[in-house]
């Protein structure tokens, strides 16, 4: 295996590594920067993850529902002061697709507002009369 043609760089095998005048090593970390993965269609994961998160559909409730909702707001106008913590559940649609989900807020009613539809919690949280799905004692 002496041969030269066996192995052709056999004359610089053992010379020192070459290092540069001009330039500073590169740190490790830069240089395994160089390989790390490249991410060709950006953005396209989170496309992915927004595709897979799921939505409710608005549910219509039914006339005794909404009767009974009417009477218990009807309850917490005439009677602010001695209104105790609600929780309210109502219908949020999502802003990036079709449908939505239904949340439950806790807190006391400051105002149910009739001209703009919306019920306004003493915490400054604003809830849709139009998306109302269900009120509880707290």
């Amino acid at each position: 295996m002496n041969n030269h043609s066996d192995f052709p760089y056999e004359d610089i095998i053992r010379l020192p590594h070459p290092v540069s005048r001009n330039h500073p090593p590169m740190s490790l970390a830069n240089r395994a920067a160089q390989f790390s993965p490249f991410a060709a269609l950006t953005g396209h994961s989170d496309a992915i993850r927004e595709t897979e998160r799921l939505t409710d559909p608005f549910a219509e409730l039914e006339e005794d529902r909404k009767a009974q909702l009417d009477e218990q707001l009807r309850m917490i106008m005439e009677n602010p002061a001695l209104t105790p913590e609600v929780e309210i559940t109502c219908y949020r649609p999502d802003e990036k697709k079709s449908g939505g989900s239904y949340v439950t807020v806790r807190g006391k009613v400051k105002k149910v507002d009739v001209y703009t539809r919306s019920i306004l919690l003493a915490d400054g949280t604003s809830l849709p009369l139009d998306h109302l799905y269900s009120i509880g004692g707290g």
